[in-house]
C-alpha cells in the first residue's frame, strides 16, 4: 500500500529580519537583583545563550530602556552589558540601527563544540552514542571495495540515496509491519539533516511545533533556528499524557510534532500502542505533520522491538507522518547515515531542498551501511547484550555510591534519567568535570529555562569499569561543597 500524495507545501514567505523581544530575552536572563556585578552576569549569560544557539546569531537585541525596563533595572546596567558584549565580540553595533549579536572569532556555537572530541582524558558522559567494533569495520570495508569499484567509473550523485539502501531500508520498514517502496525513502546524512530538510519544507519561522518536554537538545536547536516556536506536552516518569497531547493538538493546531517515542531520549519511555493511535487520530483531525523519530527503535533490551508508529494508523492515514531513522544509535555515528520515510511526492520535494545543500550523501558511506544493515541480525544481538552489562554495572553503581538517587531502569535505548533529588544538576556537572567527567545537565533537555535541573542523563555506552569509575568520580564532586558558579565558560557535548 503507498501512502496518499499530500498537498503540495505552499510556498516560503522570505525570511524577515531576525530580533528578540525585551520580555522574552529577559526570560532567558538570571534577576539582576541576585547577582553583583549585574552588568558582568547579565553580559555572560547573554553569550551563553549565543552560543548554546537559543538567541540566535545576527539577531537584533532589545533597545536599552526597553530591556532595563523588562529586567527592572537601571538603563546604565544595561548600557554596561551591551558594552562588555561589544568588546568581548559577543555583539556589534550598526549606526542606527542597533545592536546585533555576534560570535568571537575563534569560538565554535555548543551545536559544533559539543560534538568535537574532548582533548582532555575526562570520562564522557555527554554524548549517548557507541562506538563501532574495529573488526566490524575492517570486514565491511573488504565487502564494499569490490562493489565501490563499480561504482567509480559513475558521477557518484544519489540525492535520494543509493538505490540499493534506499530498498533495503524500505523493506526494513515492510518487515516490521508498514508496507513501504522505496519511492517513499530518502536516504540522509543522519536523522538531524533529516529533520533539517523537514523544517525547511514544511515550516515557516513562526510556525507552531509541538515537542515532548524533555527532549533531544539537537532538535530543539534545530527547531530554534528554524525561528519555530515550541509548544510543550510534558513525558513525566509515568509516560506521555495523551490528554494533553490531544488538548494540545486540538487547541494550538501545530503545523508539526516531534516525537521520540521509542526508547525516549532522555527518558528511556516506550509510549503505549493505544496512545500511539490516539496521538497519530488526534493529529489527523488537526492537520499536523507527525516526525516521529526512530533512531533508538532497535535498541530494544527488555521488550520486543516495536513496530514503526506510522503502522498504527488507519488504511491510508500515514500522508502527514514522517519517519525518521538512523544508524548512528545502533551502529556507529560516523556513518553519517540516516533516512526518512514519507509519502513519495513529499520525499521528492525533500530531494529537491536536498540538492541545495550537498547533491546526496557519500556512496563509500551508504555502501557499508548497506553492508551493516544486512548484518543486522548477526551484529545487534551481541550489541545488546553488551548494552545490558553496561545498564547493569551503571544502576549498581549508582545504587552503591548515590542511593540518594532514583531512577526507572528503561525497557531500551542509551541512558538513565536519574532524580538527583534537589536542582544543583549544573553545578553538578560543572564540578564533576573538574573531578574528570564530563556530563550534561537536565535542563539541556529542556524546552524550556530553569526546568530539570534535578535531573542528569547517564548514559551506559561505555565498559562497565569506566562507567563504575565515572560514578564514583561524580559521588565525590556530589559530597564537596556544590556552591553555585556559573557554567557559561564550560563548553557543552550532547549526542
Amino acid at each position: 500500500m503507498v501512502d496518499a500524495a499530500p498537498s503540495r507545501p505552499a510556498d516560503r514567505a522570505p525570511r524577515p529580519g531576525r530580533t528578540v523581544g525585551a520580555r522574552q530575552l529577559a526570560a532567558l536572563l538570571p534577576d539582576p537583583a541576585d547577582t553583583r556585578p549585574a552588568y558582568r552576569h547579565l553580559a555572560q549569560a547573554i553569550g551563553t545563550l549565543i552560543l548554546d544557539g537559543r538567541l540566535a546569531l545576527h539577531t537584533k537585541l532589545p533597545a536599552e530602556r526597553e530591556l532595563a525596563v523588562a529586567l527592572g533595572t537601571s538603563r546604565t546596567t544595561i548600557t554596561a552589558v551591551y558594552d562588555l558584549l561589544r568588546e568581548s565580540g559577543y555583539a556589534h553595533s550598526r549606526q542606527g540601527s542597533g545592536t546585533w549579536t555576534d560570535l568571537p572569532e575563534g569560538r565554535n556555537p555548543r551545536g559544533i563544540s559539543r560534538l568535537i572530541d574532548p582533548q582532555d582524558t575526562a570520562i564522557d558522559l555527554a554524548r549517548a552514542a557507541p562506538g563501532l567494533p574495529e573488526r566490524t569495520l575492517v570486514d565491511a570495508l573488504t565487502r564494499v571495495a569490490p562493489q565501490l569499484a563499480e561504482h567509480a567509473p559513475t558521477p557518484g550523485y544519489h540525492p535520494y540515496g543509493l538505490p540499493d539502501l534506499r530498498a533495503a531500508v524500505a523493506e526494513r520498514f515492510t518487515r516490521r509491519g508498514l508496507p513501504t517502496l522505496p519511492e517513499q525513502i530518502l536516504v540522509t546524512s543522519g536523522a538531524q539533516h533529516a529533520l533539517t530538510l523537514v523544517l525547511g519544507l514544511l515550516c515557516r519561522p513562526g510556525d507552531r511545533v509541538m515537542v515532548e518536554n524533555p527532549s533531544y537538545p539537537n532538535a530543539l536547536d534545530a527547531l530554534r533556528r528554524a525561528q519555530l516556536r515550541t509548544v510543550s506536552v510534558p513525558v513525566t516518569d509515568e509516560g506521555w499524557d495523551i490528554e494533553i497531547i490531544e488538548s494540545t493538538l486540538r487547541q494550538v493546531v501545530p503545523q508539526l510534532a516531534y516525537l521520540i517515542p521509542d526508547f525516549h531520549n532522555p527518558t528511556g519511555l516506550l509510549m503505549p500502542e493505544q496512545e500511539r493511535v490516539r496521538t497519530l487520530r488526534a493529529a489527523a483531525r488537526s492537520g499536523t505533520w507527525l516526525v516521529v523519530d526512530e533512531t533508538l527503535t532497535d535498541l530494544a533490551l527488555d521488550v520486543p522491538a516495536p513496530p514503526p508508529f506510522a503502522a498504527h494508523a488507519a488504511a491510508g492515514g500515514t500522508g502527514q507522518v514522517i519517519t525518521l531513522g538512523s544508524m548512528s544509535k545502533t551502529h556507529w555515528g560516523g556513518l553519517r547515515i540516516g533516512w526518512l520515510r514519507a509519502p513519495a511526492r513529499l520525499v521528492t520535494e525533500l530531494a529537491g531542498q536536498r540538492v541545495a545543500t550537498d547533491m546526496g550523501g557519500s556512496v563509500v558511506d551508504q555502501l557499508l551501511a548497506l553492508t551493516l544493515l544486512a548484518q543486522a541480525e548477526d551484529l545487534l544481538p551481541p550489541r545488546l547484550d553488551q548494552l545490558r552489562r553496561q545498564r547493569a554495572a551503571l544502576a549498581a553503581a549508582l545504587a552503591e555510591h548515590l542511593p540518594q538517587w532514583t531512577w526507572r531502569l528503561p525497557p531500551g535505548g542509551l541512558s538513565l534519567w536519574a532524580d538527583l533529588g534537589e536542582p544543583v544538576a549544573s553545578v553538578l556537572a560543572e564540578r564533576a568535570l573538574e573531578h574528570g567527567v564530563r556530563i550534561e545537565s537536565g535542563a539541556y533537555f529542556a524546552t524550556d529555562p530553569g526546568i530539570f535541573e534535578q535531573r542528569l542523563r547517564i548514559p551506559y555506552t561505555m565498559p562497565a569499569d569506566t562507567l563504575r569509575e565515572a560514578v564514583r568520580r561524580m559521588a565525590t564532586a556530589l559530597a564537596d561543597d556544590l556552591t553555585v558558579r556559573s557554567a557559561a565558560r564550560r563548553p557543552h557535548w550532547v549526542a
